[in-house]
């Protein structure tokens, strides 16, 4: 019988073809490709690592020519594992240190920084960002470290949860800490004679962020105070209407459920601007309903929509879906088998329902309500549309950046202001669900019929998310209907000639041609999208797996660390993208992948809390068993706990997808001419006034991405739990058969 050869050997093989036969750097059209003779390339910029260090004295080179030298001897079957641990773990550590040191201190000048310089001379030679070469070296070396850390005996000596959290830790290091880095490092930027915390403290403790003034006239608070509350309102308000969304969809005969969840998740699909014009035209001073009411009572509302309360009805609006996506899985998780106990001791339904399925609902119910927090601090959409005078920090950090001033600095002091608000509320949100168990499914047959909400809840539940059903149709209505008029306020007559200009299409002998202004952007962000959605779900239910089942040195850190792109508004991000990857190692902006990368960060703390919230449910004797029959610790994963997560595999699909298609703050800076975004095409058709094919292409958008969740939906499919339904009196099936889970 042949001898299984040790993955380790097939990671070596590809690190060396990566130092020895792919070009390192990039190349002027791009990352290159492969090339078997970049070894002997004429020119350094297209040669290998191994060919600039023996052709063109590209001494910084041969670290990492060293550190492949170093892990051959792993290529032998003989060694122990022990030993392989240690030469894998020193060659893979040498490796990954080698190619950060020479691509951080080595750019297209010479030296990177002045002291360099200065400590050893001119260097008289250049560097471009790392390619294919230098990435696929990096992520093989990388893989190298973590087998020898999990054969040394980290990680419990499992290989894959080894490289999962060598994997999300680079990411988040180099994707998210980074570009934040390099943004609130501009905090520190001091001018002549003045030190660099004397500049921070001056900016961080000026009264436009921290002043109290509203509580003694009618002027506004500071921009932090203002933010804080409108996030704690809004954080609030969303997972209580999330609840009552969850609760009547997984827990009543609501005849129109499907209704009621297209109507929950239509804000989120929907590009940021359309809810803030539907509500400027329903409250705002030539409203619909401002006129009803001067017409019928002779009251004139004025300008109560712009402001507090009109941001806090937007985000109301924009964040509800994301705490019921959320919420949903979480509520449908719950054992009924717990709640019929309870009655059996003659608890009323009111007690059970506030002892025992709230409880259980409890870690959901703080993931919800964190991500909202975090999402109402980082929206910029909303505020900057109905804030009126009410300054909250993302918009100031905007109007640092572009105005005229550019300060870089106070945009830097304004994002810390928010990564402590964000860190504030993730260790409340830790603080509030403790550790206590929250699991309800278990390997057990769970044969229970789910129980009916006490009557006070439904009526609450449904007094509360019916009006704000009405309230959403009514909004989407008006909204929208601007795409099918000629001039949007003016001329009312019906037409479908701003979907024409958009999307129109010739018939001409060469073949089909795309005529429309909307198809280039179209084509290009259902083309990113796509690639970004099934790699942010990926991470973010890895990175929820690893948090909740593993224990393992920085898992707090790196748990905050996922959080850490929606603690910052989306403008700060672009502008961290671009500091950050405009110049060496990393030289991507102005391509496609430097906006899947800002999709795929930006969008992963939602798959990351979705996942938490439905594994806390999940008792660890499952994927004990399944350890127990000898199943290896991947195959576990995805044979026995992804099967019973598939809500939050819908969530994280979903959320990621959509987000791509809609998100216009954190891409406004990297878009190019040639991957124009769908966002930033009807932003600037918006400016310009030309609101009739901005809405149209809303539309269009909308309806796609409806389509693109049912199909989302379809392919995941739905969680299986054995469980009964209403009328049904077979026996439930065993948990492994219901769930079509197998070591």
């Amino acid at each position: 019988m042949l001898r299984r050869i040790d993955p380790s050997i097939w990671w070596w093989g590809t690190a060396a073809v990566a130092v020895c036969l792919m070009p390192w750097n990039m190349l002027q059209d791009g990352f290159g490709a492969a090339n078997a003779f970049a070894l002997f390339a004429p020119d350094a910029e297209m040669a290998s690592a191994l060919g600039q260090a023996l052709f063109f004295q590209h001494w910084w080179f041969w670290p990492v020519v060293a550190a492949l030298l170093i892990s051959a001897p792993t290529v032998l079957p003989s060694l122990d594992e022990r030993t392989r641990g240690r030469i894998l773990l020193a060659g893979g550590a040498l490796g990954i240190v080698a190619i950060a040191v020479q691509g951080w201190f080595i750019g297209i000048q010479g030296w990177s920084y002045d002291v360099l310089t200065r400590a050893f001379g001119e260097l008289n030679d250049r560097q471009f960002g790392i390619g294919w070469g230098g990435c696929v070296a990096f992520v093989s070396f990388g893989v190298l470290a973590t087998t020898g850390l999990a054969l040394r005996g980290w990680f419990g000596g499992d290989r894959f949860v080894a490289g999962t959290v060598g994997l999300l830790a680079a990411s988040i290091l180099l994707f998210t800490v980074w570009p934040v880095l390099m943004i609130l490092g501009q905090a520190l930027n001091a001018s002549d004679g003045q030190s660099a915390v004397g500049a921070l403290l001056g900016r961080f403790l000026q009264p436009k962020i921290w002043g109290l003034a509203c509580l003694t006239s009618k002027a506004s608070c500071g921009a932090a105070w203002n933010t804080l509350m409108l996030a704690v309102a809004t954080a609030s308000t969303c997972m209580l209407l999330g609840l009552a969304f969850a609760l009547i969809v997984t827990r009543t005969g609501f005849r129109f459920k499907q209704m009621l969840r297209l109507l929950t998740v239509l804000p989120i699909i929907t590009p940021p601007f359309v809810i803030g014009l539907g509500l400027i035209l329903i409250f705002g001073r030539s409203g619909l309903i401002n006129q009803w009411v001067a017409g019928l009572f002779g009251v004139e509302l004025g300008r109560w929509i712009y402001g507090f309360n009109g941001v806090w009805l937007a985000q109301a609006f924009s964040f509800t879906p994301t705490a019921f996506l959320v919420l949903i899985g979480v509520v449908q998780g719950i054992s009924p088998t717990m709640e019929e106990a309870s009655q059996t001791l003659h608890a009323s339904p009111g007690r059970t329902f506030a002892t025992i399925t709230l409880s259980l609902m409890l870690p959901g119910l703080a993931n919800a309500w964190l991500v909202v927090f975090i999402e109402s601090l980082a929206d910029f959409g909303n505020p900057i549309l109905l804030g009126g005078s009410m300054g909250v920090l993302s918009t100031e950090i905007f109007f640092a950046v572009v105005g005229a001033q550019a300060d870089f600095g106070r945009a830097g002091t304004l994002a810390l202001v928010l990564l402590v608000f964000a860190l504030a509320a993730f260790f409340a949100q830790r603080r509030v669900v403790g550790r206590r168990s929250y699991v309800s499914m278990t390997g057990k047959g769970d044969g229970g019929l789910p129980t009916p909400l006490p009557v006070r809840v439904k009526v609450t539940a449904f007094a509360v998310a019916m009006p704000w059903a009405v309230l959403t149709v009514f909004v989407y209505l008006l909204a929208l209907s601007g795409g099918f008029v000629k001039v949007w306020g003016r001329d009312w007559t019906p037409t479908l000639s701003h979907f024409g200009r958009a999307f129109s299409v010739e018939w001409t002998p060469q073949g089909l041609l795309w005529t429309g202004g909307a198809w280039g952007s179209l084509f290009t962000t259902l083309t990113l999208s796509t690639v970004a959605a099934p790699v942010t779900a990926l991470l973010g239910l890895l990175a929820a797996w690893v948090l909740s089942r593993q224990r393992f040195l920085g898992r707090p850190l790196l748990e905050f660390a996922l959080m850490l792109t929606f603690c910052v508004p989306g403008t700060v991000i672009g502008v961290g993208y671009i500091l950050a990857f405009n110049v060496p190692p990393i030289e991507i902006t102005g391509t496609a992948i430097i906006l899947v990368l800002c999709f795929v960060f930006r969008n992963l703390p939602v798959g990351v809390r979705s996942g938490l919230a439905a594994m806390s449910q999940l008792d660890r004797s499952l994927d004990e068993a399944s350890v127990t029959l000898r199943a290896s610790t991947f195959r576990t994963l995805t044979r026995v706990v992804l099967p019973l997560i598939k809500p939050a595999i819908v969530t994280a699909l979903v959320y990621s997808f959509v987000r791509a298609m809609t998100t216009v703050s954190a891409v406004i800076f990297l878009t190019s001419a040639q991957h124009e975004m769908a966002t930033v095409f009807i932003i600037n058709r918006a400016i310009n006034g030309d609101y009739g094919i901005a809405i149209a292409y809303s539309t269009a958008l909308i309806a796609m991405m409806m389509i693109a969740i049912a199909l989302i939906q379809l392919a995941v499919g739905e969680r299986k739990l054995g469980r009964r339904a209403a009328g049904d009196n077979r026996p439930a099936l065993p948990a492994a058969q219901a769930t079509g889970a197998t070591a």
